[in-house]
This record gives C-alpha cells, structure tokens and sequence, in this order.
C-alpha cells in the first residue's frame, strides 16, 4: 500500500541553508556550514571456479566519511573544547587524551523554510580529528573568520520518529 505524504501539496524539494547541529542535549551556536552525510560500501568480487568468466559483487565493510563543521568565530567555546579532550597539548603525561568523554552522538536536523524541522540525522560516536581554530588572516580581505572541526564517526541513521511537518498556511482575509 502507498503512503502517502503528509504534505500532498509540497513538490519542492528542502533547501540547504535551514538547519541545526545539536549535541550534549543543545544547540552549538553559529554553524554556519556542515558537510555531507556519505557512506561508501566496499565491493567484494568473487568468482567460483565453474562458473563462466564473470564475476559476482557483494557488500564488505562500510566507511563513513568525515563530517566538518564551520562556524564564524565567536567566544564560544564548544569547538575548542571538544577538540581538545581528543589532545590537550601541555596538559601532563598521561592527561592528554580525555578517554572517557572524547565521543560525541550529534543530531543534525534539516528545517523547511517556516522552521520546522522536517528531517534529522543522527551521528553516532563522533570525535574530533581535525580543528581550525584561526583561519589564515588577511587585511585586505572583507569576510567573516571562520572556524572549524573536522568530526570523524562510526555511522549514522535517519531519525524516522521526525515526521513531514503540516506546513504553514495563512488565511485568507474574508
């Protein structure tokens, strides 16, 4: 049986620039940009000795790719922070790694252009491998200083308990 979308009417497809990152149960501020969601399965080929000269596919193991996330610089601390329970230079033999606590599950939700969220993904088991704490400064440049962190993880999955929301409509005057 087909189902049908909440939102018959709605053809266009989400746009982009209309999300949110959360994790440890809050918003982070300022993300401006964040990567793509991508997998890549690995090909396994194999063949049986009698069969003809072809060869046949199935799955192996599964990567996720890196995810970044940029935001301008502010005196929030979140990027920074997180980034170095995974290597806190200067802090003693034996403390420079935060074992306990250098993961992270984020959310990130993807809104429609009322705000609402209409889709969220969660990432599962991030940790920061890469950060960007001072982009390269320029004097003759006009733009925003950027930040970023680079978040390694171990999968991710569709939130499906985040339904197509009843869109807004305004009413006409009578």
């Amino acid at each position: 049986m087909a189902q049908f979308s909440v939102n018959a009417q709605r053809f266009d497809p989400y746009k982009n620039f209309k999300f949110r990152v959360k994790w440890d149960g809050k918003y982070v501020a300022g993300v401006s940009k964040v990567g793509a969601l991508k997998r890549t399965t690995e090909v396994v080929s194999h063949r049986d000795g009698g069969d003809p000269s072809s060869q046949r596919h199935s799955p192996g193991a599964t990567k996720y790719e890196a995810i970044t996330l940029e935001r301008g610089v502010t005196h929030d601390k979140e990027f920074e922070q997180w980034a170095n329970k995974v290597w806190n230079y200067g802090s003693g033999l034996g403390a420079e790694v935060s074992l306990k606590d250098f993961r992270k599950d984020i959310i990130i939700e993807l809104m429609n252009e009322a705000g609402q969220v209409a889709i969220a993904y969660k990432v599962f088991r991030c940790w920061v491998s890469e950060f960007t704490a001072m982009p390269e400064l320029d004097a003759n440049a006009n733009a925003v200083a950027i930040q970023s962190i680079q978040l390694q993880n171990e999968g991710w999955e569709r939130d499906y308990d985040v339904s197509e929301p009843t869109e807004p409509s305004f009413l006409e005057p009578s």
